[in-house]
């Protein structure tokens, strides 16, 4: 529902953009969607609104979400496109320019690859990998095959956002040495679920892909799949990611010397794996300035943190602070500024972006400078979230080396670093 807004809430600069983009001389991008959940779906919603981009084809393991992404289309008036299950069958079509991947997190760089060796432009959810061998992969294989990679950390496309990062570069809020990153959303248990069959319509081979096999259980499967290991990577680098993606940005750091993170899983007694609270502190250090970056995960009740949030039942936002001031973004598409001891009103907006036509923009253009969200910034971030949950799960700070991107000295952190592939589903290492 928040991605939805953050489409949807900003209809005078969409407008705008796309009257641009109509009057440019260009052929029909020709997009397939890969998986077909929530957001999934969102993807077709932003596809199907832009001209000269036509949805060629679908994919999902599941017949169920690729009846419900086909019911979509026709209520949007969208031509019917070719169906497929197999991700693997779209890479021999010629006539499709770029992928669109909403596929689980551990498929993600594995499709991207795939993808950029078959000549494509890529569209990928966040976080762009599973781990940090595989964020490194990714940013190599958009390189290799030059091809235009975009992480969907849609925040980056907001208008006033970008002004507010440009505003922290510009020294308004004076010296910034502070920022906060804020996941607080109102999630309730999953419970307990039994091993049984996999549902009728369902590849689940294909659904586990890289990762290990595994016997079926629905707290395994659509969506709370974000809370076990070999798949996904915990809200840190679900919601969490959006926000850390735009703390790294906002403080013009690239990646940290040092990380500690602490927390556990409180409150419910269920299938979870991964934390459902949890405190991490990053260290940056570039060219000798100092920065530190907070990030807190919580999946309970929280009081708005004051400043930011979307509701009584979540606070997602950012916070950043400096000599002068502090500057506060909320979930995706405003900021504000409070100036001086006083703390005085300053600069605010409120104004969103199109992240899928900012892609679409750059696959015609062939100018990677033009993607708001490119995959080596992408990558960035997401590393950020995999070093907070090894921190976490080796129980002790980490100390970072972002030249060889191991762990300095921690062979059970480095081990973390990478994974075992399941073969023939090999993130392969792009040289």
């Amino acid at each position: 529902m928040e991605r939805r807004y953050f489409l949807l809430g900003s209809a005078v600069a969409l407008g705008a953009c796309r009257t641009r983009l109509s009057h440019s001389p260009s052929e029909t991008v020709r997009v397939a969607c890969i998986g077909l959940g929530a957001q999934g779906r969102q993807h077709l919603n932003a596809y199907s609104q832009l001209p000269n981009v036509e949805i060629a084809a679908i994919c999902d393991i599941d017949d169920a979400q690729i009846s419900r992404a086909l019911a979509l289309l026709a209520d949007l008036d969208v031509p019917k496109p070719q169906v497929y299950k197999d991700f693997r069958k779209i890479l021999d079509d010629k006539s499709i320019q770029a992928l669109s991947i909403a596929s689980p997190n551990h498929w993600h760089t594995l499709m991207t690859i795939w993808g950029c060796q078959a000549g494509k432009d890529i569209y990928v959810e966040k976080p762009c990998s599973h781990n940090i061998f595989e964020a490194r992969q990714i940013v190599a294989a958009a390189r290799k095959y030059d091809r235009m990679v975009q992480q969907g950390t849609q925040i980056r496309s907001s208008v006033a956002v970008r002004e507010a990062v440009q505003n922290l570069r510009e020294g308004l809020i004076g010296d910034v040495y502070l920022a906060r990153g804020l996941c607080f959303k109102w999630r309730n248990s999953i419970g307990r679920m039994p091993v049984e069959p996999a549902p009728a319509g369902v590849d689940y081979d294909l659904w586990n892909g890289p990762a290990p096999a595994h016997a079926f259980t629905r707290n395994r499967f659509h969506y709370n799949w974000h809370w076990f290991w070999d798949l996904g990577n915990g809200d840190i680098g679900n919601q969490g990611l959006h926000q850390m993606d735009v703390a790294r940005w906002g403080l013009g750091v690239q990646y940290p010397t040092k990380v500690s993170a602490m927390g556990g899983h409180f409150l419910f007694d269920d299938d979870q794996e991964t934390p459902n609270t949890l405190s991490c502190m990053f260290e940056f250090n570039a060219s000798g300035k100092k920065q530190i970056l907070e990030f807190a995960v919580r999946h309970w009740m929280t009081d708005g943190e004051c400043v930011i949030g979307d509701s009584d039942h979540n606070a997602i936002g950012n916070l950043f602070f400096g000599s002068r001031g502090y500057l506060a973004v909320d979930s995706y598409t405003s900021y504000k500024t409070r100036l001086g001891k006083d703390q005085t009103a300053g600069p605010a907006k409120s104004e969103g972006g199109d992240h899928f036509l900012n892609f679409i923009e750059a696959v015609r253009s062939r100018k990677r400078e033009k993607l708001n969200a490119e995959i080596q910034e992408g990558a960035a971030s997401t590393v950020l979230s995999h070093l907070a949950n090894i921190s976490y799960r080796v129980g002790r700070t980490i100390c970072f080396d972002s030249n060889t991107m191991t762990c300095i000295g921690d062979e059970e952190a480095n081990r973390l670093v990478t994974r075992e592939y399941r073969k023939p589903f090999v993130v392969p290492e792009v040289v």
